[in-house]
């Protein structure tokens, strides 16, 4: 698959494109918000979005999905229906945060862990990582040896659990059990921030490097 990632909304988070080369197919995950730019990516890209794909449900990973939806024409899928309080409480958390919710949603498919979801001749594996959500969920593409960790890993850091909902514990266990498992070599594009590969996360990240 190719990607790009567009930073958006004033939180600076990844929104990322992934298609495939052959049918170019696009998914767009978490649009946070500024549509306008993420459309212009699109058009850059000359792809065509099927879905609108969310790894959980904070306002900055979600403000635009319904909009955006609508727009494309397109379903929306994920998180795990772990995250249904938080899709409730959209227009609470757009307040709170000062991010725009274009429009409320409810996702047409909830994901769970196993589950699979295509783009053109691609396929991403959708792995349940709870801990800054209960409904977090990680896509990741084995042919491509990519991740998109939404808020579970970054560079140097891990998500946060202070939110409702969150579990420290929780998601240090879904980084050891479902991350760490697909190999050094994985390359991830996280929520914010830059790209990191998970083997450089296992020797130098303090908060859940091997040994630490």
């Amino acid at each position: 698959m190719e990607y790009a990632v567009v930073a958006v909304t004033p939180l600076q988070q990844n929104c990322t494109i992934l298609w495939c080369p052959t049918t170019l197919d696009a998914v767009v995950v978490d649009p946070g918000g500024d549509v306008p730019l993420i459309m212009a990516a699109v058009q850059e890209a000359g792809v065509k979005p099927v879905r609108v794909l969310l790894t959980h449900a904070h306002i900055d990973h979600v403000g635009a999905a319904g909009g955006l939806a609508d727009l494309l024409g397109v379903p929306i899928e994920g998180p795990a229906a772990g995250d249904g309080f938080l899709v409730e409480a959209l227009p609470e958390q757009s307040r709170m945060f000062g991010v725009e919710l274009a429009r409320p949603f409810v996702p047409d498919r909830w994901l769970q862990d196993g589950d699979t979801v295509a783009c053109g001749q691609a396929e991403l594996a959708v792995l349940h990582c709870p801990g800054h959500t209960p409904g977090h969920v990680v896509y990741y593409s084995a042919a491509d040896r990519l991740a998109l960790t939404g808020d579970v890993l970054f560079e140097g850091s891990i998500g946060r659990t202070d939110f409702p909902g969150g579990d420290h514990q929780a998601l240090l266990d879904s980084i050891r059990r479902q991350l760490w498992p697909l190999g050094n070599d994985v390359a991830f594009v996280p929520g914010h921030g830059p790209m990191s590969t998970l083997g450089r996360e296992r020797r130098h990240n303090p908060f859940v490097a091997d040994g630490g």
